[in-house]
């Protein structure tokens, strides 16, 4: 996802060609890898959910003890200026919060805002009809429910995901799932209702806007998922801002369901797809 040439990037007070955008080597993103950020899509020049990704964005900010320099109203003046120097309509926006020049190593500092656009590809219809493969590892992340710029398992497993000739890793502890590295799970039971984990989980903006479909006419809540769930599902999908909804058909050597993305899968996506237009 890196960034075309001639495109700028927002760092701190100034806008700023990206190839001169840069932190000191002192920031604790780099020393200890310290910081937060969020990612939203941009859509004929339209930030998609952007009060709820301000929110997740400034909640992680607390969190992690580390103060925003503009307020949202600033904040989003930055993204509307951003998306007009750089001429892109449709694009992904980057938000990042690092823990700021430390004087350790270690003590928190000032932080450093930089909001960055990036060319944003989805899913094709390939992909959707055919749906994906994933693999499970046993671990949970550290303060799941802040979107951290800390990746290092997702990244570690990548050769793992490779060698099982896989798309995704789900993470899973005694038995319970909670979410891939960059992505939230939802299953289909027998009962027909759409379950995602409750716990130790992001909440992704995705996740929120399914759970609001519920009654219309699924059955959607929040329940503890356990692997044995999963295997046992109807449907499988993982939902990202990203990659919207995508349908999963084998999670470790189980087929799930017909081994072909289901009906319900493929009607929340629809649904989805009605709302990113509203």
């Amino acid at each position: 996802m890196r960034p075309s040439n001639n495109m700028y990037s927002y760092f701190n007070n100034e806008f700023l060609p990206i190839e001169q955008t840069f932190v000191h080597i002192s920031d604790l993103a780099t020393q200890r890898g310290y910081g937060i950020f969020d990612f939203f899509k941009v859509v004929n020049g339209k930030p998609l959910f952007i009060k709820e990704y301000l929110d997740r964005f400034y909640y992680s900010a607390d969190t992690m003890r580390l103060p925003v320099s503009l307020t949202r109203t600033e904040l989003k003046e930055v993204i509307t200026q951003l998306i007009n120097r750089n001429g892109q309509a449709d694009a992904g926006i980057k938000m990042i919060l690092t823990g700021g020049y430390s004087p350790d190593g270690y003590e928190i500092a000032k932080p450093n805002l930089i909001v960055s656009q990036h060319p944003l590809t989805l899913p094709g219809p390939a992909v959707l009809e055919k749906g994906i493969k994933v693999i499970t590892y046993e671990y949970v992340r550290d303060i799941p429910h802040v979107k951290t710029i800390n990746y290092i398992m997702g990244i570690w497993l990548q050769q793992k995901v490779k060698e099982h000739q896989a798309a995704d890793v789900l993470y899973h502890m005694n038995g319970q799932v909670s979410e891939f590295p960059r992505c939230n799970i939802f299953i289909v039971n027998g009962q027909n209702e759409v379950l995602t984990p409750a716990s130790r989980v992001l909440h992704g903006i995705t996740r929120k806007n399914i759970l609001k479909l519920s009654g219309k006419p699924f059955v959607v809540r929040e329940a503890e998922v356990g692997l044995e769930d999963v295997y046992a599902a109807n449907e499988v999908f993982l939902t990202s801002t990203t990659k919207r909804i995508l349908p999963i058909i084998q999670v470790d050597d189980k087929v799930i369901g017909s081994g072909k993305p289901g009906p319900v899968s493929l009607a929340i996506l629809d649904k989805m797809l009605e709302m990113e237009l509203e």
